[in-house]
Protein backbone atom coordinates (compact mmCIF):
# COMPACT_ATOMS: atom_id res chain seq x y z
CA UNK A 1 0.00 0.00 0.00
CA UNK A 2 2.82 2.09 1.21
CA UNK A 3 4.28 1.97 -2.68
CA UNK A 4 0.98 2.64 -4.09
CA UNK A 5 1.02 6.11 -2.17
CA UNK A 6 4.85 6.79 -3.40
CA UNK A 7 3.97 6.08 -6.58
CA UNK A 8 0.70 8.11 -7.19
CA UNK A 9 2.00 10.85 -5.60
CA UNK A 10 5.51 10.77 -7.79
CA UNK A 11 3.07 10.33 -10.99
CA UNK A 12 0.86 13.75 -9.43
CA UNK A 13 4.56 15.31 -9.64
CA UNK A 14 5.45 14.40 -13.26
CA UNK A 15 2.12 15.71 -14.36
CA UNK A 16 2.38 19.04 -12.66
CA UNK A 17 5.91 19.34 -14.03
CA UNK A 18 5.06 21.30 -17.48
CA UNK A 19 2.66 23.48 -15.71
CA UNK A 20 5.73 24.15 -13.04
CA UNK A 21 8.03 24.83 -16.15
CA UNK A 22 4.74 27.39 -18.01
CA UNK A 23 4.27 29.55 -14.45
CA UNK A 24 8.23 30.39 -14.88
CA UNK A 25 7.55 31.81 -18.09
CA UNK A 26 8.84 30.01 -20.75
CA UNK A 27 8.60 31.86 -23.83
CA UNK A 28 7.82 30.05 -26.86
CA UNK A 29 10.46 30.86 -30.18
CA UNK A 30 9.13 32.36 -33.32
CA UNK A 31 9.78 30.13 -36.38
CA UNK A 32 12.76 30.97 -38.40
CA UNK A 33 14.08 28.89 -41.20
CA UNK A 34 17.11 27.88 -41.78
CA UNK A 35 18.74 26.07 -45.14
CA UNK A 36 19.49 23.46 -42.65
CA UNK A 37 16.40 22.33 -41.59
CA UNK A 38 14.92 18.78 -42.59
CA UNK A 39 16.66 15.46 -43.44
CA UNK A 40 17.82 16.74 -46.45
CA UNK A 41 18.89 20.40 -45.22
CA UNK A 42 22.82 22.19 -46.25
CA UNK A 43 24.39 25.05 -44.24
CA UNK A 44 24.17 27.97 -46.76
CA UNK A 45 27.52 28.69 -47.12
CA UNK A 46 27.44 32.15 -48.41
CA UNK A 47 25.29 32.74 -45.27
CA UNK A 48 27.73 31.01 -42.90
CA UNK A 49 30.40 33.08 -44.87
CA UNK A 50 28.39 36.33 -44.12
CA UNK A 51 27.83 34.69 -40.27
CA UNK A 52 31.37 34.40 -39.92
CA UNK A 53 31.91 38.22 -40.64
CA UNK A 54 29.32 39.03 -38.12
CA UNK A 55 30.95 37.31 -35.52
CA UNK A 56 34.60 38.70 -36.26
CA UNK A 57 33.42 41.89 -36.57
CA UNK A 58 31.24 41.93 -33.72
CA UNK A 59 31.30 38.76 -31.10
CA UNK A 60 34.63 38.26 -31.23
CA UNK A 61 35.53 41.30 -29.14
CA UNK A 62 33.86 39.53 -26.49
CA UNK A 63 33.18 35.42 -26.72
CA UNK A 64 35.56 32.79 -28.17
CA UNK A 65 35.51 30.35 -30.31
CA UNK A 66 38.26 28.13 -28.61
CA UNK A 67 37.16 24.61 -30.43
CA UNK A 68 37.59 25.69 -34.00
CA UNK A 69 40.64 26.21 -36.04
CA UNK A 70 40.99 28.60 -39.23
CA UNK A 71 41.66 26.16 -41.31
CA UNK A 72 38.14 24.72 -40.56
CA UNK A 73 36.52 28.05 -42.60
CA UNK A 74 37.21 26.05 -45.57
CA UNK A 75 34.55 23.90 -44.87
CA UNK A 76 32.13 26.85 -45.56
CA UNK A 77 33.84 27.65 -48.53
CA UNK A 78 36.71 30.10 -48.09
CA UNK A 79 39.75 29.49 -49.80
CA UNK A 80 42.97 28.68 -48.58
CA UNK A 81 44.87 32.23 -49.34
CA UNK A 82 41.42 33.70 -47.48
CA UNK A 83 42.23 31.61 -44.69
CA UNK A 84 45.73 32.57 -44.03
CA UNK A 85 45.25 35.83 -44.80
CA UNK A 86 42.33 35.71 -41.46
CA UNK A 87 44.74 33.95 -39.66
CA UNK A 88 47.65 36.72 -39.99
CA UNK A 89 45.11 39.18 -38.60
CA UNK A 90 45.88 38.02 -35.19
CA UNK A 91 49.03 37.89 -33.01
CA UNK A 92 50.05 34.53 -31.37
CA UNK A 93 52.34 33.76 -28.68
CA UNK A 94 54.30 30.83 -29.43
CA UNK A 95 58.02 29.05 -28.02
CA UNK A 96 59.93 28.94 -26.35
CA UNK A 97 62.79 29.48 -29.04
CA UNK A 98 66.19 28.32 -29.51
CA UNK A 99 67.20 30.81 -26.85
CA UNK A 100 64.12 29.94 -24.89
CA UNK A 101 62.13 33.01 -24.80
CA UNK A 102 58.56 32.99 -26.06
CA UNK A 103 58.16 35.45 -28.94
CA UNK A 104 55.06 35.99 -30.96
CA UNK A 105 54.01 35.83 -34.77
CA UNK A 106 51.63 36.35 -36.94
CA UNK A 107 48.50 33.32 -36.72
CA UNK A 108 48.78 30.58 -38.99
CA UNK A 109 45.92 28.64 -40.55
CA UNK A 110 46.39 25.30 -38.31
CA UNK A 111 46.08 27.82 -35.04
CA UNK A 112 42.45 27.82 -33.27
CA UNK A 113 40.53 30.82 -33.20
CA UNK A 114 42.00 33.98 -31.03
CA UNK A 115 40.61 34.34 -27.80
CA UNK A 116 39.75 38.29 -26.78
CA UNK A 117 40.69 37.63 -23.24
CA UNK A 118 43.76 36.27 -21.53
CA UNK A 119 41.59 34.02 -19.00
CA UNK A 120 38.50 33.93 -17.43
CA UNK A 121 39.23 36.60 -14.92
CA UNK A 122 40.10 39.17 -17.70
CA UNK A 123 36.94 38.16 -19.44
CA UNK A 124 34.70 39.04 -16.27
CA UNK A 125 36.65 41.85 -15.49
CA UNK A 126 36.13 43.53 -19.09
CA UNK A 127 32.26 42.43 -18.27
CA UNK A 128 31.08 43.60 -15.08
CA UNK A 129 32.02 40.17 -13.90
CA UNK A 130 29.81 38.51 -16.32
CA UNK A 131 31.73 35.54 -17.89
CA UNK A 132 30.79 35.50 -21.99
CA UNK A 133 30.06 32.17 -23.09
CA UNK A 134 32.28 30.30 -25.51
CA UNK A 135 30.84 29.94 -28.90
CA UNK A 136 32.22 27.17 -30.15
CA UNK A 137 29.17 24.80 -29.33
CA UNK A 138 26.36 27.47 -28.12
CA UNK A 139 24.45 26.61 -30.93
CA UNK A 140 23.96 22.63 -29.24
CA UNK A 141 24.15 24.11 -25.56
CA UNK A 142 21.28 26.06 -25.82
CA UNK A 143 18.07 24.28 -26.43
CA UNK A 144 16.34 25.38 -29.92
CA UNK A 145 19.63 25.73 -31.22
CA UNK A 146 20.21 28.66 -34.17
CA UNK A 147 16.07 29.37 -33.51
CA UNK A 148 17.23 30.33 -29.68
CA UNK A 149 20.29 32.55 -31.24
CA UNK A 150 18.41 34.41 -34.00
CA UNK A 151 15.52 35.02 -31.52
CA UNK A 152 17.76 36.11 -28.93
CA UNK A 153 19.45 38.76 -30.87
CA UNK A 154 16.52 40.10 -32.67
CA UNK A 155 14.52 39.72 -29.45
CA UNK A 156 15.92 43.30 -27.64
CA UNK A 157 13.01 45.53 -26.83
CA UNK A 158 12.04 48.44 -24.23
CA UNK A 159 10.56 47.03 -20.80
CA UNK A 160 7.23 46.89 -20.61
CA UNK A 161 5.39 49.21 -18.27
CA UNK A 162 5.57 47.66 -14.97
CA UNK A 163 8.79 45.50 -15.61
CA UNK A 164 11.41 45.90 -12.89
CA UNK A 165 14.54 46.02 -15.05
CA UNK A 166 17.68 45.90 -12.91
CA UNK A 167 20.45 48.04 -13.53
CA UNK A 168 22.76 47.73 -15.92
CA UNK A 169 20.47 44.94 -17.84
CA UNK A 170 18.59 45.19 -21.01
CA UNK A 171 15.24 43.92 -21.60
CA UNK A 172 14.88 40.47 -24.16
CA UNK A 173 11.47 38.98 -25.09
CA UNK A 174 13.55 35.50 -25.54
CA UNK A 175 16.20 35.76 -22.88
CA UNK A 176 14.96 33.49 -19.57
CA UNK A 177 13.60 36.31 -17.40
CA UNK A 178 13.81 38.51 -19.61
CA UNK A 179 16.47 40.36 -18.54
CA UNK A 180 20.45 40.15 -20.33
CA UNK A 181 23.23 42.00 -19.00
CA UNK A 182 24.49 41.70 -22.72
CA UNK A 183 23.65 44.93 -24.75
CA UNK A 184 22.03 44.58 -28.20
CA UNK A 185 24.75 43.55 -30.14
CA UNK A 186 23.78 44.23 -33.56
CA UNK A 187 23.03 47.63 -35.35
CA UNK A 188 21.97 48.40 -38.64
CA UNK A 189 24.70 48.42 -41.23
CA UNK A 190 27.18 47.64 -38.64
CA UNK A 191 29.24 45.01 -41.35
CA UNK A 192 29.37 45.50 -44.86
CA UNK A 193 29.01 41.97 -46.76
CA UNK A 194 31.29 41.44 -49.78
CA UNK A 195 28.17 40.23 -51.46
CA UNK A 196 26.31 43.50 -50.94
CA UNK A 197 23.72 41.59 -49.04
CA UNK A 198 22.05 44.78 -46.93
CA UNK A 199 23.19 44.21 -43.15
CA UNK A 200 20.04 44.31 -41.31
CA UNK A 201 19.46 43.30 -38.07
CA UNK A 202 17.21 40.28 -38.92
CA UNK A 203 19.95 39.36 -41.44
CA UNK A 204 23.17 39.35 -39.73
CA UNK A 205 21.79 37.44 -36.69
CA UNK A 206 20.64 35.14 -39.33
CA UNK A 207 23.74 34.71 -40.89
CA UNK A 208 25.84 34.29 -37.44
CA UNK A 209 23.04 31.96 -36.25
CA UNK A 210 23.69 29.98 -39.66
CA UNK A 211 27.32 29.96 -39.04
CA UNK A 212 27.33 29.02 -35.10
CA UNK A 213 24.96 26.35 -36.05
CA UNK A 214 28.03 25.28 -38.60
CA UNK A 215 30.23 25.63 -35.98
CA UNK A 216 28.75 23.37 -33.39
CA UNK A 217 27.89 20.59 -35.66
CA UNK A 218 30.12 20.43 -38.68
CA UNK A 219 29.42 17.13 -39.85
CA UNK A 220 25.58 17.41 -39.72
CA UNK A 221 25.60 17.15 -43.74
CA UNK A 222 27.51 14.15 -43.91
CA UNK A 223 25.87 12.27 -41.03
CA UNK A 224 22.76 13.24 -42.70
CA UNK A 225 24.03 12.13 -46.51
CA UNK A 226 25.42 8.32 -44.60
CA UNK A 227 21.92 8.07 -43.06
CA UNK A 228 19.85 7.88 -46.45
CA UNK A 229 22.49 6.22 -47.82
CA UNK A 230 21.86 3.30 -44.98
CA UNK A 231 18.27 3.89 -45.03
CA UNK A 232 18.08 3.29 -48.67
CA UNK A 233 20.30 0.26 -48.32
CA UNK A 234 18.30 -1.22 -45.87
CA UNK A 235 15.08 -1.14 -47.98
CA UNK A 236 16.79 -2.57 -50.74
CA UNK A 237 18.08 -5.64 -48.72
CA UNK A 238 14.83 -6.18 -46.70
CA UNK A 239 12.86 -6.07 -50.18
CA UNK A 240 15.45 -8.74 -51.47
CA UNK A 241 15.27 -10.85 -48.12
CA UNK A 242 11.78 -11.15 -48.57
CA UNK A 243 11.97 -12.33 -52.99
CA UNK A 244 14.10 -14.54 -51.27
CA UNK A 245 12.15 -15.83 -48.30
CA UNK A 246 9.08 -16.11 -51.32
CA UNK A 247 10.97 -18.00 -53.58
CA UNK A 248 12.34 -20.40 -50.84
CA UNK A 249 9.33 -21.13 -49.34
CA UNK A 250 7.05 -21.35 -52.10
CA UNK A 251 6.97 -24.77 -53.06
CA UNK A 252 5.73 -25.27 -49.28
CA UNK A 253 2.19 -22.90 -49.92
Amino acid sequence: MKILKALAVLGALVSLAPAARAAEGSVELPHTRFSFDGIFGTFDRAAAQRGFQVYKEVCSACHSMRLLSYRNLREIGLSEAQVQAIAATVEVQDGPNDEGQMFARPGRASDRFHSPFANEAAARAANNGALPPDFSVIAKAREGGARYLHALLTGYADAPAGFNLGQGMNYNRYFPGHQIAMAPPLNEGQVTFADQTPATVEQMAHDVATFLAWAAEPELEERRQMGVKIILFLAVLGVLAYGVKRRVWADLH
